[in-house]
């Protein structure tokens, strides 16, 4: 009997042994990165500025460069909605834009140029113009416009570039010799061609956008265009297109997990559900609309991509870091069981994307014997579940389409009942939308690539809709996130007794290390607007961060906590609502960013795959580092099909 205890304890400690040495392994490896030498890297804010204002001094230069990035990332056409800018409802998040649509019209663009403008120091605004929006920004004391809607802005004499009041100044003058013009598209468009146009207002003139017969480079708008646009003063005001940051790319991989991009589409696209109709679906650099997406670098065939996000869950010993919760479990033979057949088991996947859902599916293999199997859902960081079915023993299938469709995150929750039950296989599939022109695409000849990962975190992203009316199903809104609210009015978070608050709670799976909030507001008088606070002692007192005051119609601030005592997980952000005139949240944003308990690096496999002249192409490369460099080298011009980034084990 003391021979088989001590036996049983030596085993006991080898086991934990064991474990302890697999926990230290680890579980996720964060911020995947490939970078290719013929692609800017637009992955944060931060790899924007190094790609486009390295070595820039002119704010003249910088505002070109703020121009020609998001004429580069962004083809104007249809909007991709997401309704979470209020009051239009589609994406206004400029590295979202970047990385995941590829797409946008002409409010989001004027909200791009006025984010990316704000973030490097430079006064910005917007303008509504009839049928359109477009922004301007500050420098040297003076007001400029640049279009990248449209693709145009307009140097002066003296090169300096001009403002909207100058625009509408020149026009209106033109018009006032030129009468019979205003209003009469047709004479418009028959006086731009053979360049009839350099005979307009002279602050058209110096534009290098103007092809021969006046139209710009998208050719849906022309120098015709601009005459009605900038025509008439009265139609004409100062108008802020709504913003929040906060996004950026953070490719987490775990074992079993598979990332793919494609340099193609199969048709889906945010807005299909609506019947909206999007163009970059089916559009093509250098042809139509794109036919000048080239001059601004884009090497690829098309817009819109449909990646894949795969996760082959392993049923073995790295599930239990791998997971988010694995309470009263054990895995023993391929397969996942309880441990204590008296009480449940609970597996908790979480399941975050850089890229937005929008299909996506459920595959598994059940093993019963009186017992049962459940599975539940939750979009909202596991604060209310929704139960997806109880299955029977064999293969499970479970479209998942609607209920992650326009989520970048979301949790599985499987639980396991009775001695004889056991999963045996699961397998969670995800149709993702990105954007092409952000991926590493390959040219001919040798192509310089650079593969990053780290730093070993992960962010839980609150952001509802503040208008949460007629939403339905197509998104999240505030309340969803189960704050305390005192004294604040839908729509918009409004005070109008004068003041309110509202206080999110937010829960990390690891310690935090920063707080980031993104407030698009209104605060009309100067005592108007919230004061953001934080609390890291479960609400107990609050440190403000700062305040988005007025005044304002309309404006976007941006805060960060990087003060967060040691081993916190858990958070609770506040916005203080002060109303004198008019206070009104439009969207709001907060990030909390913090370490990933199991992070670290592991070895990952980035595959290329595209044909020359036909011949399919691979090139496989296993980054034994963190941060490493290689190359590819095509023969001759690719044709580009996919990246695909896994574990290398």
């Amino acid at each position: 009997m003391r021979t088989a205890l001590v036996v049983a304890l030596l085993l006991s400690l080898l086991n934990i042994a064991s474990l302890a040495r697999a926990e230290e392994k680890p579980a996720v490896v964060s911020f995947v990165k490939i970078t290719s030498e013929c692609v800017p890297d637009v992955s944060s804010l931060e790899a924007w500025r190094k790609s486009f204002l390295r070595d820039v001094a002119d704010d003249q230069a910088k505002a070109i460069a703020i121009f020609n990035s998001v004429v580069s990332f962004v083809h104007h056409e249809m909007y991709a909605r997401e309704y979470l800018h209020a009051p239009e409802n589609c994406n206004h998040d400029v590295i979202k834009a970047f990385n995941v649509y590829g797409h946008s019209h002409c409010c989001c663009t004027a909200a791009y140029v006025s984010a990316l403008a704000r973030s490097i120091g430079m006064e910005a605004r917007g303008w509504s113009t009839p049928g359109h929006s477009l922004p301007e920004v500050k420098y040297a004391g003076e007001w400029h416009m640049i279009d990248p809607a449209f693709i145009n802005y307009f140097p002066k004499a003296d090169g300096k570039l001009a403002s909207v009041d100058e625009l509408i100044a020149s026009t209106e003058e033109w018009y006032g010799k030129n009468p019979g013009y205003q209003g009469n598209n047709d004479k418009l468009v028959a006086f731009m061609r053979n360049e009839g146009w350099k005979k307009g207002p002279d602050v058209y003139t110096r534009c290098t956008f103007f092809n021969s017969n006046g139209w710009l480079p998208e050719q849906g708008h022309g120098w015709n265009s601009m005459m009605r646009q900038f025509g008439n003063r009265k139609q004409c005001f100062v108008y802020e297109n709504n913003y929040t940051l906060g996004y950026q790319v953070n490719n987490q991989l775990r074992k079993g997990q598979k990332l793919v991009f494609n340099w193609s589409n199969k048709g889906l696209f945010i807005g299909k559900d609506e019947n909206i109709p999007v163009e970059s679906v089916t559009a093509a650099p250098g042809k139509g609309s794109m036919s000048y997406a080239p001059t601004f670098g884009d090497l690829t065939q098309g817009r819109v991509g449909n990646g894949r996000f795969e996760w082959t869950v392993p049923l073995d010993a790295s599930l239990q870091t791998g997971a988010l919760a694995f309470e009263n479990l054990v895995v023993k033979d391929g397969k996942l069981s309880p441990a204590n057949a008296d009480q449940p088991g609970t597996l908790i996947l979480r399941l975050p994307c850089s890229y937005i859902y929008l299909a996506g599916e459920l595959r598994a293999k059940v093993a019963l014997a009186g017992g049962e199997i459940s599975a539940s859902f939750s979009d909202n960081h596991g604060l209310d579940w929704k139960e997806l079915g109880k299955g029977a023993a064999g293969e499970w299938k479970i479209d998942l389409s609607d209920k992650i469709h326009r989520r970048y995150d979301y949790r599985l929750k499987l639980t396991l009942k009775g001695a004889g039950t056991a999963l045996e296989s699961l397998f969670l599939g995800h149709d993702i939308q990105h954007s092409q022109r952000a991926l590493p695409t390959l040219a001919k000849g040798e192509n310089k690539l650079k593969f990053s990962a780290g730093p070993a975190e992960g962010t839980i992203t609150v952001e509802g809709s503040t208008f949460p009316e007629n939403l339905g199903t197509k998104q999240l809104s505030y309340k969803d996130f189960h704050p305390v609210l005192t004294g604040l009015n839908d729509p918009g978070l409004n005070p109008a007794a004068g003041s309110g608050e509202i206080i999110f709670p937010i829960t990390t799976p690891g310690d935090i290390q920063r707080v980031r909030t993104s407030l698009c507001y209104r605060a009309r008088a100067e005592k108007d607007g919230y004061e953001v606070s934080v609390s890291y002692d479960g609400g107990k007192t609050f440190k403000a961060i700062d305040r988005a005051g007025g005044p304002f119609a309309g404006m976007t601030k941006n805060f960060v906590a990087t003060e967060v005592p040691k081993g916190t997980r858990t958070a609770h952000v506040k916005f203080s609502g002060r109303q004198v005139n008019v206070a009104m949240l439009f969207a709001y944003r907060i990030d909390v960013d913090y370490a990933e308990p199991h992070g670290g690096f592991r070895p990952i496999s980035a595959t290329y795959e595209w044909s020359e002249n036909g011949a399919a192409k691979k090139h496989a490369h296993v980054a034994k580092g963190a941060d490493e460099a290689f190359s590819i080298t095509c023969g001759q011009q690719p044709l580009m099909k996919s990246l695909t980034l896994q574990w290398a084990e």
